[in-house]
């Protein structure tokens, strides 16, 4: 039951993203006695993510507070999860109120279990990661005390380009496998040294900043300097982001100025792109402003049969997910919108179907059920080609002359900081 539904999930978030990258070697079926930690930006789409990007089997570790959404609990039944009460759920709760739960984790664990665990307590849309808790290191550290297999952790951290939109691409990171026997100490300065690794381990793997506009510039520096270098993936964005968040904070500290500046080129490039619903990709090489090749636009020609009955036909179910995500918390967009999804639009399409059966006659009836069922998915690859362009003015040869400008200005500015940075760091 519990392969099932994990590759049940796989399908569904190769659908529901469009891209899933992966740096890092994932932990194979014969991985035993390990904790992994990740960073928590999704909700429930994070734990997802990391249990359907590796084939051992792993128990997440979730509030206990899910269990009380309808539907919900079967689900993390299924996949093993394990409840804990959170002290901002449960502000009365007592220190050994989850005493037996970390009693059947350690078990769990020393006979070669494999848990996931967000150790900063809660899902947030802040730039940087949270201070991590204890609790994870504390798991391990239980668990070593017992007869059973050798303990170890690894970092998984999760990034993504619009967290909150679908068919958005997200980036899985893999860090290096550390063993318990590694870390020093004893007591609570043990437990202290472990949880700063894990957090070392996950800040090396993250793009992060020190405010959401600091990360920001980060990240529109780390996808032009990707995209000049002919790698426009989110794993070519996230290796370069890296390395701008480190020269970001050296400048900030030593050159304030250098950044200020940066900043004003890039945003204001930024802001001329957003004007005509273009992407940066599009102004990187010399084949900027020329059309995209005729093959593509006629591989999206003969979809359009197909693709516009989809636009019409899934409208309403499209917009439905967006509306209930409205009425809920910010940092579980996405996580409702996909809730959402799996039901609305299988019923849909079953309605759908029923309805063609019903008013059609043979064999028109078979035609526009199939019609119901694929063109969904060729409105999918419609959308995917003008995902997030919304142009307010006409991109005229002129108006693309005066971005490749802009552009070539940004990119002066950036070259001169690093060149900046180069400096500081030449001993």
């Amino acid at each position: 039951m519990r392969s099932a539904l994990i590759s049940t999930f796989r399908k569904v978030m190769r659908l529901y993203f469009r891209g899933i990258e992966r740096i890092g070697i994932p932990p194979g079926t014969d991985t035993r006695g390990r904790v992994f930690v990740s960073n928590h930006h999704n909700a429930l789409i994070d734990p997802i993510l990391v249990l359907t990007d590796t084939d051992c089997e792993i128990s997440p570790i979730a509030k206990s507070t899910l269990w009380e959404v309808p539907g919900l609990r079967w689900l993390l039944d299924r996949a093993g999860a394990v409840p804990i009460v959170r002290k901002q759920d449960t502000p009365n709760k007592s220190a050994g109120e989850n005493d037996a739960a970390f009693d059947k984790i350690a078990g769990h664990l020393a006979g070669g279990g494999n848990i996931l665990i967000f150790p900063e307590g809660t899902s947030h849309s802040e730039p940087q990661l949270a201070p991590l808790r204890t609790g994870a290191a504390r798991m391990l550290v239980a668990a070593e005390g017992r007869k059973g297999a050798a303990q170890t952790f690894q970092a998984v951290a999760l990034e993504f380009d619009r967290r909150d939109d679908f068919r958005s691409r997200c980036l899985v990171l893999w860090g290096p496998v550390r063993t318990l026997s590694e870390v020093g100490g004893l007591g609570e300065e043990r437990i202290a040294r472990i949880t700063e690794q894990m957090d070392e381990d996950l800040r090396e793997l993250l793009v992060e900043g020190g405010s959401h506009e600091e990360r920001r510039l980060i990240a529109r520096v780390a996808e032009m300097l990707a995209n000049d270098a002919g790698d426009a993936s989110l794993a070519g964005w996230n290796t370069i982001g890296r390395q701008v968040g480190l020269a970001n904070k050296t400048l900030r500290e030593l050159g304030p100025e250098v950044i200020a500046h940066v900043a004003a080129k890039v945003d204001a490039y930024y802001a001329e792109l957003a004007k005509y619903g273009l992407g940066d990709a599009q102004l990187a090489t010399a084949r900027a402003a020329v059309a995209k090749p005729l093959s593509r636009w006629g591989k999206r020609a003969l979809l359009a049969p197909l693709a516009v009955p989809g636009f019409v036909l899934y409208a309403i179910p499209y917009f439905i997910p967006r509306m209930v995500a409205k009425r809920y918390d910010a940092d579980a967009v996405s996580t409702i919108k996909l809730g959402t999804a799996l039901v609305v639009y299988p019923l849909w399409a079953a309605g759908l179907v029923g309805l063609s059966f019903a008013v059609l006659p043979p064999p028109f009836n078979v035609g526009a059920a199939v019609i119901a069922i694929a063109s969904p998915f060729a409105a999918l690859r419609w959308l995917d080609a003008y995902w997030g362009r919304t142009p307010s003015h006409e991109a005229t040869p002129a108006a693309l002359s005066n971005l490749a400008k802009l552009r070539i200005v940004a990119r002066t500015a950036i070259d001169d900081a690093r060149s900046r940075f180069d400096a500081t760091a030449t001993p």
